[in-house]
């Protein structure tokens, strides 16, 4: 069997494109966040979703704790939003416009569309957590709007839409 190469693995399931979130949570008055590729909806019924945090995330332990998160679907105008939430720090929300939802969690402006979930389970897989959130409050914002994509490393979009 083959050495296994871990440059060309990412580049293999880096041909996949993905569409990208952030998710969102609040712990004492402040807005957590972080960027997300690894996001599905898994179930209509119930209404289930799944996303993949990195096991050595800081930001979704503290999320973890309240039981709750939100996931903002970005848009393709959003990629500096994606970015600096892409990071490491704590003050990722700086340059972000963002307002509480009904539920006090983070709903960043413009987003394509507004999740608000409990959490339903999480299982280990390898160096990331599968988080399963049962969906709880749903909206769309911008529905003629071009999604922000992620594919080989870049970002990118479709279509006409703007």
């Amino acid at each position: 069997m083959p050495i296994f190469n871990e440059a060309e693995y990412r580049k293999s399931v880096g041909a996949f494109a993905t569409g990208v979130v952030v998710v969102t949570g609040i712990q004492d008055q402040k807005p957590l966040g972080f960027a997300a590729q690894s996001f599905i909806s898994l179930s209509l019924d119930p209404p289930l979703v799944a996303f993949c945090p990195a096991r050595a995330s800081s930001s979704w332990p503290k999320m973890r704790a309240t039981g709750r998160f939100a996931v903002n679907i970005l848009a393709l105008s959003q990629q500096a939003t994606c970015n600096a939430m892409a990071q490491s720090g704590d003050d990722k929300f700086a340059n972000v416009d963002w307002v509480p939802s009904e539920g006090g969690l983070p709903e960043i402006v413009d987003a394509l569309a507004f999740l608000e979930c409990d959490i339903e389970a999480e299982h280990e897989g390898g160096d990331h957590t599968i988080v399963v959130g049962r969906v709880r409050l749903h909206r769309r914002h911008r529905e003629q709007h071009a999604p922000l994509l992620y594919f080989q490393s870049a970002y990118g979009s479709f279509g006409e839409l703007t």
